[in-house]
């Protein structure tokens, strides 16, 4: 049976704010709490969305008995790890964006926390709830793809994403970009583990700015045999009309499956709220 819970929020900017949206108007949501910095925003978000309590200090919703469940969404991505900690510390059940941490020490570190505590621990991979992405693993589970034997996915978003995440912190497009479809197919091959990685970036245009390459590519051979390819960038011009354009190709013994996610079916462009995709 279902229950309401209250959840807080742990940085309230680009996607804090959406999480924020989204857990104000969700029916199990009891009340919501957050935590922001910079006042102006928290002052704004907080009205929109009726917060039940707002505040500069996000270990003040750390001492909150009443909140179930914590979202960290915050800007540098340095402070993943130690503020996820001291939400499992304070036994919350945790929501972390990616990248889970910079170093797999703590990453393994979390996810100890939470099972020693028996919290509940995830991280922010929403491709998976793409009803395009989702579709590739009903097929996989039902038979209709049969075996898997190689898949590629190619995501690329544009410089202006780019130089945002490149101008804050010096990760790759590994770690910020990558890391969603390195998780969706994981996830489809459920079961097989990774025995061989090779990778390889290319410095172009971002090296100069930010420190950090355009592009990855990286291959990966799974303990049955199984080979898939992810490519990664951020150096799209940024007079591309979306944000991100991502192909997927997956090939199996009995069928497979060509996707196109770069949003070019259905783009509602409005005068008042702009471009918008609705699916």
């Amino acid at each position: 049976m279902s229950r309401k819970i209250s959840v807080g929020i742990i940085g309230t900017g680009w996607i804090g704010e959406i999480r924020a949206r989204t857990c104000a108007a969700h029916p199990l949501v009891e009340s919501l709490h957050l935590a922001e910095i910079d006042e102006a925003r928290l002052a704004r978000v907080a009205k929109e969305t009726r917060a039940r309590s707002a505040t500069a200090d996000y270990r003040e919703l750390l001492q909150r008995k009443e909140i179930d469940a914590i979202i960290v969404s915050t800007t540098p991505e340095t402070t993943h790890y130690p503020f996820t900690r001291d939400c499992l510390l304070a036994r919350k059940h945790t929501f972390l964006e990616k990248p889970m941490g910079l170093e797999l020490k703590e990453a393994d570190e979390l996810m100890a926390l939470a099972r020693e505590a028996h919290l509940k621990l995830t991280i922010g991979y929403t491709q998976r709830f793409n009803p395009k992405y989702a579709y590739v693993k009903q097929c996989l589970e039902d038979g209709t793809l049969g075996r898997p034997v190689t898949a590629l996915v190619s995501r690329n978003v544009s410089r202006s994403i780019g130089n945002k995440i490149g101008g804050r912190i010096r990760l790759s497009p590994a770690v910020m970009e990558a890391t969603h479809d390195l998780d969706f197919i994981l996830w489809c091959l459920e079961g097989r583990k990774p025995v061989r990685v090779y990778s390889q970036a290319v410095n172009r245009i971002m090296e100069q700015a930010h420190g950090v390459p355009d592009c990855q590519w990286i291959m990966v051979t799974m303990d049955d045999g199984t080979v898939f390819t992810i490519g990664a960038g951020w150096a799209l011009p940024p007079g591309y009309p979306h944000f991100s354009t991502a192909t997927i190709e997956f090939v199996a013994t009995e069928g497979a499956l060509l996707i196109d996610d770069s949003h070019r079916d259905i783009v509602l462009n409005t005068m008042q709220k702009g471009m918008v995709l609705p699916l």
